[in-house]
């Protein structure tokens, strides 16, 4: 698969920006609602994609060597549902031909998330989502 290939698969969804919280007793990793800076929460892209990496320190590249390590990506992640051998959803992109099937389908943090720069960091476990299938 070439780079633009892989690219390709990410669905738009903007799950993977919200802001992750480590248990430090027992190392659970849990999503907020609150989603990096950079994220542009209308279209769930990255305001500055290219830079990110430099840009945003906790911000991670996506490879087929770490995708078991980020067991915290939402079950319906084309990465992880490639690497687990599944299809991918009916409403992707790849499968629908519209980039805004995403939202349209329900599954965007487009409709709940909060730029991290209207949250004070000592009140993320406020915003922790609790109903998540993928932890």
């Amino acid at each position: 698969m070439t780079a633009d290939e892989w690219e390709s698969l990410c669905d738009g969804c903007g799950l993977c920006c919200l802001v992750k919280i480590e248990d430090e007793d027992g190392g659970d990793v849990y999503n907020t609602s609150v989603a990096c800076r950079q994220l542009d929460i209308e279209s769930c892209r990255c305001r500055d994609y290219e830079n990110r990496l430099s840009d945003v320190p906790m911000c991670i590249q996506v490879t087929v060597d770490n995708l078991p390590q980020l067991g915290w990506l939402p079950a319906t992640c084309a990465y992880k549902c490639l690497y687990e051998g599944r299809s991918l959803p009916e409403w992707h992109h790849l499968i629908t031909g519209d980039e805004t099937s995403v939202h349209d389908a329900g599954v965007s943090a487009k409709w709940f998330a909060i730029s991290e720069e209207y949250v004070h960091p000592e009140q993320l476990s406020d915003f922790i989502l609790h109903d998540e299938g993928n932890q």
